[in-house]
Protein backbone atom coordinates (compact mmCIF):
# COMPACT_ATOMS: atom_id res chain seq x y z
CA UNK A 1 0.00 0.00 0.00
CA UNK A 2 1.56 3.06 -1.13
CA UNK A 3 0.66 6.79 -0.45
CA UNK A 4 -1.68 8.37 -3.15
CA UNK A 5 -1.87 11.41 -1.46
CA UNK A 6 0.47 14.65 -1.32
CA UNK A 7 1.51 16.83 1.61
CA UNK A 8 -0.95 19.43 0.89
CA UNK A 9 -4.14 16.92 0.87
CA UNK A 10 -2.97 15.11 3.60
CA UNK A 11 -2.72 18.71 5.63
CA UNK A 12 -6.13 19.08 4.48
CA UNK A 13 -7.55 16.11 5.31
CA UNK A 14 -6.34 16.26 8.94
CA UNK A 15 -7.81 19.84 9.47
CA UNK A 16 -11.38 19.23 7.97
CA UNK A 17 -11.55 15.85 10.29
CA UNK A 18 -10.66 17.18 12.99
CA UNK A 19 -13.12 20.26 12.06
CA UNK A 20 -15.95 17.86 11.50
CA UNK A 21 -15.19 15.60 14.88
CA UNK A 22 -15.34 18.93 17.02
CA UNK A 23 -18.58 20.24 15.87
CA UNK A 24 -19.82 16.87 15.86
CA UNK A 25 -19.03 16.17 19.48
CA UNK A 26 -20.14 19.77 20.47
CA UNK A 27 -23.66 19.06 19.10
CA UNK A 28 -23.32 22.11 15.92
CA UNK A 29 -23.76 19.69 13.39
CA UNK A 30 -25.50 16.13 13.26
CA UNK A 31 -23.75 12.98 13.80
CA UNK A 32 -22.81 13.23 9.64
CA UNK A 33 -19.78 14.90 11.29
CA UNK A 34 -18.03 11.70 12.65
CA UNK A 35 -17.56 10.65 9.74
CA UNK A 36 -14.12 13.36 9.40
CA UNK A 37 -12.90 10.17 11.46
CA UNK A 38 -12.40 8.77 7.74
CA UNK A 39 -10.39 11.86 6.68
CA UNK A 40 -8.69 12.43 9.77
CA UNK A 41 -7.55 8.46 8.96
CA UNK A 42 -6.96 8.94 5.56
CA UNK A 43 -5.20 12.09 6.20
CA UNK A 44 -2.70 10.12 8.96
CA UNK A 45 -2.06 7.22 6.73
CA UNK A 46 -1.60 9.39 3.24
CA UNK A 47 -3.62 6.50 1.44
CA UNK A 48 -7.21 6.74 0.32
CA UNK A 49 -8.79 3.81 -0.86
CA UNK A 50 -11.52 5.97 -3.05
CA UNK A 51 -8.86 7.38 -4.77
CA UNK A 52 -7.50 3.99 -5.51
CA UNK A 53 -10.59 3.16 -7.07
CA UNK A 54 -10.99 6.19 -9.19
CA UNK A 55 -7.17 5.95 -10.44
CA UNK A 56 -6.20 9.39 -8.64
CA UNK A 57 -2.59 10.00 -7.02
CA UNK A 58 -1.82 13.57 -5.55
CA UNK A 59 1.16 12.71 -4.12
CA UNK A 60 4.18 13.21 -6.98
CA UNK A 61 6.41 10.52 -5.44
CA UNK A 62 6.16 6.88 -6.20
CA UNK A 63 7.13 4.51 -3.42
CA UNK A 64 7.47 0.64 -4.48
Amino acid sequence: MSSNEAGFDRILRIVAGLALIGLAFTGTIGLWGYLGVVLLATGLIGWCPIYKVLGINTCAVKIK
